[in-house]
């Protein structure tokens, strides 16, 4: 079964959008990636029980991102459906103190960024850290984003996702395997809802909490190039950045990939990257500190139509 017929199957039975041959670069913050098979926002929860239903009548495989802040799509796209969160996803509201609640409540496709700016201004502390990091609320949840010593599994009440062919599941937070950059959430589900902890705050001492952290991140960070984050998970004990930073890695590339002079666990486009450029580069830094350190790098980025 082709991708056009599961697109002629699924345009005009959602609420949301379909696109077909999609070009990745125009969803991914590394701004690399051939065209995915289907584009498909999802509006609302049938939208997305509708399209899995289509994709899984004609074996096609299917992801689901939200904007696509950690991923290398391949120069050749992905041979399958590209799944993100529509408008319905995009609600969030605080607690009613006057009901005794503290739990802060967001769809997961709204951007993390919006969430962490409205705490803010209603007096909500618990998400400072959270500032700077981009992507959508339910990226953050499954990769469990964070600094070095705050990260979302430690604010997190309860996660909803949508199991395929079974409909809502509810997780309680603290009954989530978290680990550094990681949830627990099995791939295959999709989170479409997060519960936080939050606490009224001075706004003083948030904003001084959040002004620290984002001067902390745009000192240290390439913020103002395209990347996908950090690529490298970081060892038990030591900084990947620090390892390739020592073999005088800053400012090496590959075409249009190069080791950021900035932080060296970040690769940056410099405008024309491919991604095999950059998977060159990844495969360059991980052999280069096996032989140094005895050490294999794990990618924390996630690669994309890669066989």
């Amino acid at each position: 079964m082709s991708a056009f017929e599961a697109y002629c199957d699924i345009e005009g039975s959602i609420k949301g959008t379909v696109l077909i041959e999609e070009p990745m670069a125009r969803h991914t913050s590394f701004r690399i990636g051939g065209p995915a098979s289907l584009y498909i926002e999802c509006a609302c929860l049938s939208d997305i029980n509708r399209s899995l239903e289509v994709l899984k009548a004609h074996s096609l495989p299917w992801l689901i991102v939200g904007k696509g802040s950690n991923l290398l799509v391949s120069d050749e796209g992905y041979k399958g459906a590209i799944l993100t969160l529509g408008q319905e996803f995009k609600y969030f509201s605080f607690p009613d103190e006057s009901q005794g609640e503290r739990q802060l409540i967001a769809g997961a496709g709204v951007m993390l960024s919006n969430l962490v700016q409205d705490a803010f201004r209603d007096g909500y502390s618990g998400l400072e850290f959270c500032v700077g990091i981009p992507g959508t609320f339910g990226g953050a949840l499954y990769m469990n984003a964070g600094s070095s010593t705050e990260w979302m599994g430690s604010i997190v009440d309860s996660i909803t996702v949508l199991r395929p062919e079974q409909g809502l599941v509810l997780y309680e937070g603290r009954d989530l395997p978290w680990q550094y950059r990681k949830s627990g959430i099995p791939m295959g589900e999709v989170i479409v809802e997060g519960r936080l902890r939050v606490k009224k705050g001075h706004l003083s001492s948030i904003r001084a909490k959040m002004e620290g952290s984002l001067k902390r991140r745009r000192k240290s960070q390439p913020l103002n190039v395209p990347s996908a984050g950090s690529v490298f998970q970081n060892p038990e004990g030591i900084s990947a950045g620090q390892m390739i930073e020592s073999l005088g890695l800053k400012g090496f590339s590959v075409g249009g990939a190069r080791v950021s002079d900035v932080h060296a666990n970040f690769i940056v486009n410099n405008g024309q990257a491919t991604a095999a450029d950059v998977v060159a580069l990844v495969i360059y830094i991980r052999e280069r500190i096996k032989e140094e350190y005895g050490q294999e790098l794990q990618p924390e980025i996630r690669f994309v139509g890669f066989s």
